[in-house]
């Protein structure tokens, strides 16, 4: 099983590095940021499994970039690091969805502690959708099945079911091939061509009906990768 990823958007250099090391030791993979901007490019764009977010950044508020991640992300677990006397930014942190706190100064034992109490309560949250809606049709995750319209249905294999599934729950953002491959097919984004990817883009948009030359569920996004456009979306 390859090893959950954290995020950890810190503007102390310090403090950020004594994070990013206890978690390495942990046998944690890292993503570091200093700064508002870059914590929420990678919180939106790459496969991360948790976020650990200090609410003062010096390019912004921390709580902002909370609310951006919830839209983009609903269900990517956070966890608030706050200071001593910002409860009111602890109470408002939860609010907006985040999972779980830790004041400054903390010890590792504890970060790390409520870090993997946090990951183990997600895993056992739904997975997303059991029906994912498209133009002229639906596919039902349980039986790997298109159901159209017209009464006709085309089954997926495990692959293109689970590729679908994945963009279902992540509709209306571009997602890289590279985090497809991690995700869908659990492998080192390095190890494989991304043409893996594209031919099975291309498979499903022949089964979904999808027009390759101007796709309306399969939307190939420049420079970005591929978004699943859900009814109500871009696109």
């Amino acid at each position: 099983m390859a090893a959950r990823r954290v995020l950890v958007v810190e503007d102390d250099p310090a403090i950020r590095r004594g994070i990013v090391d206890a978690l390495r030791f942990e046998g944690y993979e890292v993503l570091e940021a200093g700064v508002r901007e870059e914590g929420q490019r990678l919180a939106e764009r790459t496969p991360v499994d948790l976020v650990l977010l200090d609410l003062v950044l010096p390019d912004g508020d921390g709580l902002d970039l909370l609310r951006a991640v919830r839209k983009s992300r609903p269900t990517l677990p956070v966890i608030i690091l706050t200071a001593r006397g910002q409860e009111e930014d602890r109470v408002m942190g939860l609010k907006l969805g985040a999972d779980d706190y830790v004041v400054k100064p903390f010890s590792v034992r504890e970060l790390l502690a409520r870090a993997g109490a946090v990951l183990r309560r997600s895993a056992e949250r739904p997975q997303g959708a059991s029906r994912v809606d498209f133009p002229g049709g639906h596919f039902v995750v349980e039986r790997r099945e298109l159901s159209f319209d017209d009464g006709s249905r085309t089954d997926l294999s495990e692959r293109e079911a689970e590729a679908l599934r994945y963009l279902g729950d992540n509709a209306n953002r571009a997602i890289s091939r590279e985090e497809l491959l991690e995700r869908v097919w659990h492998l080192p984004a390095r190890s494989v061509q991304t043409r893996t990817v594209d031919m099975t883009m291309a498979r499903l948009r022949e089964k979904l009906r999808d027009d390759s030359a101007e796709p309306r569920v399969i939307l190939t996004v420049r420079g970005k990768g591929y978004m699943f456009s859900a009814p109500g979306g871009p696109g």
